[in-house]
C-alpha cells in the first residue's frame, strides 16, 4: 500500500511535467524543420486512415476528383461549395484566378479539414492530395524536363490524385445521402450561377471552309438589364415571369413530352433595342450567348454539328433571320447563297428540324431568339408555337421607355420641366429609343440636352408631316416636291 509520504510533492510533479512539455515542443519544433511538409501532409492522411479504420461507428464517404476517364462532377460540386464553408480554424487554403475570371476561387489545401452542421448532424470534410514521387521523374529516374506534349498537357498533372472525404455516424446514412447532398449540390449550382461569367460564342473564322466547324468564344462585357431597357414597365416584367417560369419547369416540360426549350421572336424596325434585349436577357438568367451567322454555314451537316456544341442553358441567337441567308423553299432543291456561291446545302427544312425536330431534345434549357426587322417575311413554319412561342413586337420609344433613358443618361429620377413637351411630341412621331439615346449623349447638362432632343423631336415631326403630304400628293396623282426644294422650303440647312 503505497502511503501519502511516497508520492511526490506538487512542485516536483509541476517540474516533471514542465519538462515532459518542453520536450515534447523541442520535437515537434525539429519535426517540422526536419521533415518536409509533403512528408508531414503524408504522415498525417495516413495518421487519420489508420484512426478511421479503427472507429467502426463513422461511416467514410470518398468523393474521388476523376471518375475512370471523365471528371466526376460532384467533386467539383463539393469544392465549390467548401470554398463557402472555411472559418477562422481554417489553417491553409489555395488560391487561383484566371485572366478571364473576375473572381478569385477559394480551394481547400493539402489535409485541411472543415466541418459542417447539417440538422444537427456533424460531418466532416477532409481533403486529400497525393502525388507520385516519380511524378516529376522520367523513366531514367531523373527529374523531368517538363515540357507539354502536342496537345498541352502535362505529364506531372496526371500523377496527382484528389479526392473528399466525408465522416459521420453511421446512423445518418440516409440522412446524409438523401438530404444532405442535395442540399450541397444545390448550394453549389447556386454560387456558380454567381460567380459565372457569361461567354459570348460566335463562329471560328474559318467555319464556312471546316469539316467541323467550330466555336470561339470572350466573354460578354455587355451592361444591359431590364432595369437599363427602354421598353413599357408591364412588357419587361411579362417577359421575365415567362423566363422565371420556363427555367422552373424542366419537369413539367419532361411530363408532357417536349424538349426543355423556349423561342422567341423579336421584330421591329432597326434601333429599337433587339439585340440589349438579348443581351439583358443572358444578363439575367446568367446563360451564354451563341452567335449563329446562317451565312457562314455551308450544310446542314455543319448546322448539326455546331448545335451539338452548345452547352445547356444557354441562348442560340440568330439575328435578321429574314436578310441573314436565302433559305430555300422547304420542298425546293437548295440554291446556293450569292454570298457563297460554292454548293451551299443549307435548307430551312434543316433549320425546321434542328429548332423543333428530333435534335432539339440534344441538349437542355435551351433558348432560341430568332431577330427580324420584316416579319411579314418569314415562312410561317419559323413563327408557329414550338419554334417561336414568344413573339415580341420592339417597337418605337414610348414616354416610359423615355423616362427609363433620361434616368440611365442623364440621372434625371424626377420629373422636369420639358417633359411635357417631350411626351406630346414622342406621342405624334416615330423614334426610336437607338436616336433618343445618341441626343442625350451629346452633353451632361440636363436642361441642354433636353433642349436639343426637343429641336430634334420637332424635326422628326416636321418630316414626317412633309411624307404623309407627299404619300398623300402620290395618292392624288401629284407629283411630290423634290428633296433638294423641300430642305430650302422648310429653311434646313
Amino acid at each position: 500500500m503505497v502511503s501519502l509520504t511516497d508520492l511526490p510533492s506538487p512542485s516536483t510533479a509541476y517540474a516533471a511535467y514542465a519538462s515532459i512539455s518542453a520536450s515534447f515542443m523541442l520535437l515537434q519544433t525539429t519535426f517540422h524543420q526536419i521533415v518536409p511538409r509533403p512528408v508531414q501532409d503524408f504522415l498525417l492522411s495516413a495518421f487519420f486512415r489508420i484512426f478511421k479504420r479503427t472507429n467502426t461507428s463513422l461511416l467514410n464517404l470518398v468523393i474521388d476528383q476523376f471518375d475512370g476517364m471523365s471528371r466526376n462532377d460532384l467533386f467539383d460540386s463539393f469544392e465549390l461549395y467548401m470554398s463557402t464553408k472555411t472559418n477562422p480554424k481554417t489553417h491553409r487554403l489555395k488560391l487561383t484566378k484566371s485572366s478571364k475570371e473576375k473572381h478569385i476561387n477559394i480551394k481547400l489545401a493539402q489535409s485541411e479539414k472543415i466541418m459542417d452542421v447539417f440538422q444537427d448532424i456533424e460531418i466532416k470534410w477532409l481533403f486529400i492530395c497525393e502525388e507520385s514521387d516519380n511524378s516529376a521523374r522520367n523513366s531514367s529516374g531523373r527529374p523531368s524536363s517538363k515540357i507539354p506534349d502536342d496537345f498541352g498537357n502535362r505529364p506531372w498533372q496526371f500523377k496527382t490524385k484528389q479526392w473528399f472525404e466525408l465522416s459521420f455516424e453511421k446512423v445518418h446514412k440516409d440522412v446524409v445521402i438523401n438530404s444532405y447532398i442535395p442540399y450541397v449540390l444545390e448550394e453549389s449550382k447556386a454560387i456558380r450561377n454567381a460567380k459565372k461569367v457569361v461567354k459570348l460564342h460566335t463562329l471560328a473564322n474559318n467555319a464556312y471552309f471546316a469539316e467541323t466547324p467550330a466555336w470561339d468564344s470572350i466573354n460578354l462585357e455587355h451592361p444591359s438589364t431590364f432595369e437599363k431597357l427602354a421598353m413599357e414597365p408591364s412588357e419587361k416584367k411579362a417577359l421575365r415571369d415567362d423566363l422565371d417560369l420556363f427555367v422552373q419547369r424542366k419537369e413539367y416540360y419532361k411530363s408532357v413530352g417536349r424538349a426543355w426549350k423556349r423561342g422567341y421572336l423579336l421584330y421591329g424596325p432597326p434601333g429599337t433595342g433587339k439585340s440589349s434585349l438579348i443581351a439583358a436577357i443572358a444578363n439575367y438568367l446568367k446563360f451564354d450567348i451563341y452567335d449563329l451567322q446562317l451565312m457562314n454555314v455551308k450544310h446542314d451537316s455543319g448546322l448539326r454539328k455546331l448545335l451539338l456544341a452548345t452547352a445547356n442553358r444557354s441562348i442560340l441567337v440568330i439575328e435578321d433571320i429574314d436578310c441573314s441567308v436565302e433559305l430555300p423553299d422547304r420542298n425546293a432543291k437548295p440554291v446556293p447563297s450569292d454570298r457563297h456561291p460554292r454548293d451551299v446545302q443549307f435548307t430551312l427544312s434543316g433549320l425546321l428540324n434542328f429548332i423543333d425536330g428530333l435534335w432539339s431534345s440534344c441538349g437542355d434549357e435551351r433558348i432560341i431568339i430568332f431577330t427580324t426587322n420584316n416579319k411579314e417575311k418569314l415562312d410561317p413554319a419559323l413563327l408557329r408555337p414550338g419554334r417561336m412561342d414568344k413573339h415580341i413586337h420592339m417597337s418605337y420609344l414610348s414616354f416610359n421607355g423615355f423616362k427609363t433613358l433620361a434616368s440611365n443618361y442623364l440621372d434625371l429620377r424626377d420629373q422636369h420641366w420639358r417633359y411635357g413637351e417631350i411626351e406630346e411630341l414622342i406621342g405624334s412621331t416615330e423614334v426610336t429609343p437607338a436616336e433618343v439615346a445618341e441626343e442625350l449623349m451629346k452633353t451632361s447638362d440636363a436642361d441642354a440636352c433636353l433642349g436639343g432632343l426637343v429641336s430634334f423631336l420637332r424635326g422628326k415631326k416636321r418630316e414626317r408631316s412633309v411624307d404623309d403630304k407627299d404619300d398623300e400628293e402620290c395618292a392624288d396623282g401629284i407629283q411630290p416636291i423634290p428633296e433638294a426644294k423641300r430642305i430650302k422650303a422648310n429653311g434646313w440647312q
